[in-house]
């Protein structure tokens, strides 16, 4: 009898990450992320076939643009509708507009102008989108870090299955399937989100208005010293390593080994991320931002491996650490913004962190082909390895970021 009611109360026990409020959660996310990493190569290779490298850039561009320009406003809207609410509805914006692509590479040459436009829509809806990612993640999870762990290593796998699957797609049936695919992950994506069950998120009291929703949200990160102090650093990080690290490695792996290894490289890089996400969901140290700063120390090695022109297994080994190092840290920092934001701002919190950490980024990526014109990119990667091991020292000198205690 006994043991029949232990086996009853093991039953009734929920699982502490595999709800079924996260199950669903975790499909939108797949699928979603899926799509993201095919679409780079698509809009690379069926863009670039008929208007060239600029119209690439141009596409791009206006896909970037409207995303760091609203993206401050998703968070205001996610807090004041809920995270689900507005998830839901950017992926219905994006159903649109990717079919729409679709029709017209099946139909014939979209025009430039078309290009565009579903782009800069599509940016605006991701901007909508985005800080939600962050808030659904304890509302769907008892355990955020486990739960984060477990989306990085689902991100690795879709970046390495994406691209090819991209690239099969391309090869065998054209650009409008392609697009086609990624406007379904969207509706699969909306309708996992949307069978949640979630309590509605709290209304916003009525004399508040959207300027003063995103006032109380940079009120909330200025006045968490560990987090703007996260961001500033990272700034110049996204400026000096991670922009430039995708057009200047593909470039000086694919000269010196051709494009194959630079796959290889990329294979070690998404393995080595799962392997960080595996160790993030056991490993909990009581100051994840500081062990997170320790652990990103393995991130020199990407950059540093290419400037060394290392063979080929020596490149996979340093990117297999790289992104190893890259994942620990990013589910320390999620899970932190997560178990410390309260959650009736921490949308608009996250979207002021993604705003600044996006802006790097987007800064390093345009400044790399002109400045690597005139310097060598081998010294630009040897100038990216010395930053990272300066922003590594600063996440730990920076009392802040080094005392942060985990929740």
């Amino acid at each position: 009898m006994t043991a029949i009611l232990d086996r009853e109360a093991a039953s009734n026990t929920p699982d502490t990450l595999w709800t079924r409020n996260f199950s669903f959660y975790f499909a939108a996310r797949v699928v979603s992320l899926l799509g993201d990493a095919m679409m780079p190569v698509a809009t690379a290779l069926a863009v670039g076939a008929v208007y060239r490298v600029s119209g690439v850039g141009y596409v791009l561009a206006v896909w970037t643009a409207p995303f760091v320009l609203f993206v401050l406003f998703g968070g205001v809207f996610a807090d004041r509708v809920g995270a689900r609410a507005m998830m839901v509805g950017a992926d219905l914006v994006r159903i649109l507009t990717q079919s729409v692509l679709a029709v017209a590479f099946f139909t014939g040459t979209p025009p430039l102008w078309l290009l565009m436009v579903a782009s800069a829509l599509s940016g605006t809806a991701a901007a909508m989108f985005q800080p939600g990612v962050n808030g659904m993640v304890p509302l769907v999870a008892k355990d955020p870090q486990r739960a984060n762990g477990t989306l990085k290593i689902a991100d690795a796998a879709t970046q390495l299955g994406g691209p090819v699957l991209a690239g099969l797609l391309m090869a065998l049936t054209g650009a409008g399937a392609v697009y086609a695919f990624d406007a379904a992950t969207f509706l699969v994506s909306g309708l996992c989100l949307a069978l949640i069950r979630i309590a509605p998120a709290a209304r916003v009291r009525e004399h508040s208005t959207v300027l003063l929703d995103l006032r109380r949200g940079w009120t909330e990160f200025r006045s968490r010293s560990w987090m703007w102090s996260v961001i500033l650093v990272w700034v110049f990080f996204g400026m000096l390593v991670f922009g430039p690290s995708i057009p200047l490695g593909s470039q000086l792996i694919g000269d010196r080994l051709g494009d194959a290894a630079y796959g290889w490289a990329m294979a070690a890089l998404g393995t080595g991320t799962v392997l960080g996400g595996l160790v993030a969901i056991r490993f909990r140290p009581a100051r994840p931002l500081a062990a997170g700063g320790v652990a990103l120390i393995g991130f020199t090695c990407i950059p540093l491996s290419v400037a060394l022109e290392l063979p080929l297994p020596l490149l996979m080994a340093g990117h297999l650490i790289g992104g190893a190092s890259w994942a620990f840290w990013s589910v320390m920092w999620s899970t932190s913004v997560q178990t410390q934001v309260a959650p009736d701002v921490l949308n608009r919190v996250t979207a002021y962190e993604v705003a600044g950490s996006v802006s790097g980024v987007a800064v390093g990526q345009a400044l790399v082909g002109p400045v690597s014109s005139i310097v060598d990119p081998r010294d630009l990667l040897f100038v990216s390895t010395g930053v990272t091991a300066a922003v590594c020292a600063a996440l730990l000198l920076i009392p802040p970021i080094r005392r942060l205690r985990r929740v």
